[in-house]
């Protein structure tokens, strides 16, 4: 069998099976999680990184199905295999066309069980040479499914479209898929669409020839063509104009690109990797962005989380940060205080790990000690607070503190606050899920 060091989520709400087969795929070296029933299998799936998820099909509230779709959303491409009493063709073939990964009749038979364990394992395993992500510091499950997801894309030509919000490391993502693609001896280029006007875009972009415009002295090649055989970076796609998106929509169909004031196409062979802030269905439905465009870019689709999304790296990160800017200004300094490592940790970076960045170099530009202390964290980030949350994140704040704020009022009790909130105990526990918040915890 492969991959011992996986770890395996077992859900089903009979416990003696749960029990029975834990044991067993212990034995042969997995490392095994469990769950009685569909919320809590998510609660945990928000909470730790697993390989595959073995459900079974029958469960109260959520059954393995309705799970499956939940965890299709929430973590694309983890692989789920289903188990049932009640196993019939049409069930099978329901669940294998849905996209779960194999469907077995209980009793299980334990050589098919370990096969389809294996198969989905090599099928979803990524590459255990770190190299290509080596500037991604992180050791949140939703990062690290996240990259298991870039690894496993940057092994094709698809076109990928990064979304996220501004300082989530867009760009960062899109260099470690270039370094894990077979491409990644050939150039990555980057260019922000919206730093530059339509013109000097265009020419960047495309190239152009001698005389195509007052100022163009001399023939200047394009970054597609600069990019070719390696992969070009369109950084904030939603920010380009429209006359130029029908012009970028010709050269992906074509795979061809013409300069500026010339009279001849030239053959490209560059991957596209896009990324924005922007929500571009809701661009798209008000006609400002193609929608050709948009399918032709999102062939495949990653989201990167903010970094309140993933507040289990914001130690990590700063250590890192620290040193990084500890080396290059002050080497003497060498650590955060605990105070001021919990009052980065309740930060709620609204600039994500670009304030992060700056926050720590102005701890280590202004500390005089060894140890960083909490009043120079609140000083840079008293520095940072002008920075604006967009709609999507101050919503996002909003909902956190309210689901607390009911949890606080109810003791706990999820049954009343979702009574309160409007919604039924599914909706509830899934808002619940969404936010890393466990009930449990505010019962007396």
């Amino acid at each position: 069998m492969i991959k011992k060091s996986a770890r395996l989520l077992l859900v089903d709400d009979d416990p003696g099976l749960l029990t029975l087969l834990g044991m067993r795929l212990t034995s042969e070296g997995f490392q095994i999680a469990t769950a009685m029933n569909g919320i809590e299998a998510l609660r945990l799936l928000q909470r730790e990184k697993i390989d595959l998820v073995v459900s079974d099909l029958r469960m109260d509230e959520m059954d393995g199905l309705a799970l499956f779709a939940e965890i299709q959303s929430l973590h694309p491409g983890l692989p789920v295999i289903i188990l049932t009493a009640h196993g019939s063709i049409p069930d099978a073939v329901a669940a294998t066309q849905k996209g779960v990964f194999s469907f077995l009749t209980k009793p299980v038979d334990r050589d098919a069980l370990y096969k389809a364990i294996d198969e989905a394992l090599a099928h979803s395993a990524p590459a255990s040479d770190d190299a290509w992500r080596e500037s991604i510091v992180t050791r949140s499950p939703i990062m690290l499914r996240l990259l298991e997801q870039a690894r496993m894309v940057a092994q094709s030509d698809v076109s990928v479209l990064i979304n996220g919000q501004s300082g989530t490391g867009k760009e960062v993502l899109a260099r470690a898929i270039h370094a894990a693609s077979q491409r990644a001896s050939h150039p990555f280029i980057a260019i922000n669409c919206g730093a530059l006007p339509e013109q000097l875009l265009e020419s960047e972009l495309f190239g152009h020839a001698r005389g195509a415009f007052t100022g163009a002295v001399s023939q200047r090649e394009g970054l597609f063509q600069a990019a070719e055989g390696g992969t070009l970076f369109l950084d904030e796609i939603g920010d380009m104009p429209q006359a130029l998106q029908v012009k970028l929509l010709r050269v992906l169909q074509e795979r061809k690109v013409r300069p500026l004031g010339s009279n001849h196409d030239l053959d490209i062979d560059v991957r596209i990797l896009s990324a924005t802030h922007r929500n571009l269905v809701m661009e798209m439905q008000q006609k400002e962005f193609r929608e050709d465009l948009y399918y032709r870019l999102n062939v495949v689709s990653l989201r990167l989380p903010t970094l309140r999304e993933r507040a289990e790296d914001i130690p990590l990160l700063a250590a890192h940060l620290l040193k990084q800017s500890a080396k290059r200004h002050k080497p003497f300094v060498s650590s955060f205080s605990t105070d001021a490592m919990r009052r980065l940790i309740a930060g709620n970076w609204p600039g994500n790990v670009r304030q992060l960045v700056n926050v720590i170099e102005q701890c280590v530009a202004l500390s005089s000690a060894p140890v960083i202390g909490e009043r120079l964290v609140e000083q840079a980030l008293e520095g940072e607070i002008t920075v604006l949350p967009t709609f999507a994140q101050a919503r996002n704040q909003f909902e956190l503190n309210y689901l607390r704020k009911l949890l606080q009022m109810t003791k706990g009790n999820v049954t009343h606050a979702a009574r309160l909130a409007g919604r039924n105990r599914t909706e509830f526990y899934k808002l619940l899920a969404r936010h890393e918040l466990d009930a449990a915890e505010f019962k007396e």
